[in-house]
């Protein structure tokens, strides 16, 4: 019988300054999960399990040597893996399920990133670091845009000449592991059948919301790029392109940049706090209108969502502040109670997963996110494939 090391899944997480890994085993039971953070910085850190030690990364490729050669002091042989399987970003319009990492797949992520210049390069080294490290070694990919290739055109193009719009300017959205794991567990938390419309959730540093119809992505809030869409930890959520061109302008492309990506959102708004748990513990009226503002945007791109669908069945949250904010989550849907839902406000305080009160009219869930599993999962399916 095959050993169970034998068939251990190693998940790699690249962002742009960090990797988060964790390993399954053949019941995509999670073995062991880490981070790396801090790459490039002064202030690099490995935390795996219950273990942390300040180290030096430079870049991701040191950073993922030091994830492999740490793993034996937890048990774990990084030679015995049966797969590796990589959250990428954004697989454009050709890569839109997972796919086994060959030479070809290799190229078509790194011809989209343009598309995402912040996140695709360190996949794309994660990828390199291990087809070095162990050469025989299968790796796939699950791509964060794929989920949403079921969006209508009508959804994805934007307004313009379509010269442009060849160049890969459209609407892609985000977060679709999140909401490919979402799907998957719902019926399992709820004991019945996935409802037919679903206005998801995904609420965290970065956030957005999808309209998940029969199951696929009809419409989400992110666009081009996980900047457009909700108010968001350090992103400003939609904003006019025009005004964008006035900043451009008086601060130059660079700058712009940075305040839109980095220094906007609960961020910009609260004055210096872009973590939920701190601006709900923050008293002030700044950090007050910055929740306000987050749950009054959340609620405007709801009504367009259900609106894509044509009515709603159930809602469901989940990422950080989805799953962990009760206040927020109440706030959002109190505004929702146009639509039917009522809200069982014991179940909202003690962290169940069924929010819902005997009288709504729709169902209302708190998902856990299990975005790694879901590339574990991927995985799995494409090694028992070939």
């Amino acid at each position: 019988m095959t050993s169970s090391a034998e068939t251990d899944i190693l998940v790699l997480n690249a962002g742009s300054s960090s990797i988060k890994f964790a390993i399954f085993d053949a019941d995509l039971t999670q073995r062991i999960a880490g981070l790396a953070e801090g790459i490039g910085t002064t202030q690099s850190r490995l935390r795996i399990a219950d273990s942390s030690s300040d180290s030096q990364f430079p870049t991701h490729a040191e950073a993922l040597a030091a994830i492999l050669a740490a793993l034996p002091a937890h048990g774990l042989d990084p030679s015995r893996l049966a797969a590796v399987g990589h959250r990428v970003v954004h697989g454009g319009r050709k890569l839109t399920k997972p796919v086994r990492i060959t030479p070809e797949i290799r190229s078509e992520i790194a011809d989209c990133t343009p598309l995402a210049p912040l996140h695709n390069p360190h996949s794309l080294a994660a990828i390199d670091t291990m087809a070095a490290t162990a050469p025989k070694l299968p790796q796939f990919a699950s791509f964060d845009t794929s989920f949403h290739a079921t969006n209508p055109e009508v959804a994805t193009r934007y307004a313009i000449p379509r010269v442009e719009e060849t160049k890969g300017i459209r609407r892609y959205g985000f977060h679709g592991l999140s909401y490919a794991s979402l799907v998957r567990r719902l019926p399992e938390v709820s004991g019945v059948p996935l409802p037919s419309r679903i206005l998801a959730f995904h609420l965290g540093n970065g956030a957005s919301l999808c309209a998940i119809r029969n199951g696929q992505s009809v419409a989400t809030t992110m666009g081009y790029s996980p900047l457009d869409g909700l108010t968001m930890g350090t992103r400003s959520g939609g904003i006019d392109a025009n005004a964008v061109l006035r900043l451009v302008e008086d601060n130059g492309l660079e700058r712009t940049k940075a305040i839109l990506n980095n220094e906007s959102g609960l961020l910009g708004l609260s004055g210096g706090k872009s973590d939920m748990r701190n601006l709900m513990l923050d008293p002030s009226a700044d950090s007050a209108f910055a929740i306000e503002h987050f749950c009054y945007w959340s609620l405007r791109h709801a009504g367009s969502l259900i609106a894509a669908m044509e009515g709603l069945d159930a809602i469901a949250f989940t990422g950080g502040i989805g799953e962990n904010a009760v206040g927020v989550r109440a706030r959002i849907l109190r505004g929702l109670e146009w639509i039917g839902a009522r809200m069982d406000v014991d179940a909202n305080h003690s962290r169940k997963a069924r929010l819902h009160a005997g009288s709504s009219k729709v169902a209302i869930w708190v998902i856990e996110a299990e975005e790694e599993r879901q590339i574990a999962m991927d995985a799995q399916t494409l090694m028992g494939a070939s």
